[in-house]
């Protein structure tokens, strides 16, 4: 009964470790992600300005 309680234990912290690892892992690339799609939307509002002011000034 030991061991079985013994395994069962070391499952769930192994579970626990992995999960709290994979957090980290998965906020980074939420952070990249948001960070490339703030880059791509400010890309094609600068574009977009741009070409607003160049249609004013013609």
């Amino acid at each position: 009964m030991d061991v079985l309680l013994s395994l069962v234990v070391a499952s769930v912290y192994q579970a626990d470790t992995l999960l709290m690892e994979s957090r980290q892992v998965i906020g980074l690339l939420a952070a990249f992600l948001a960070a490339v799609l703030a880059a791509h939307i400010g890309w094609h509002g600068t574009d977009r300005v741009i070409a607003r002011r160049s249609r004013s000034e013609d």
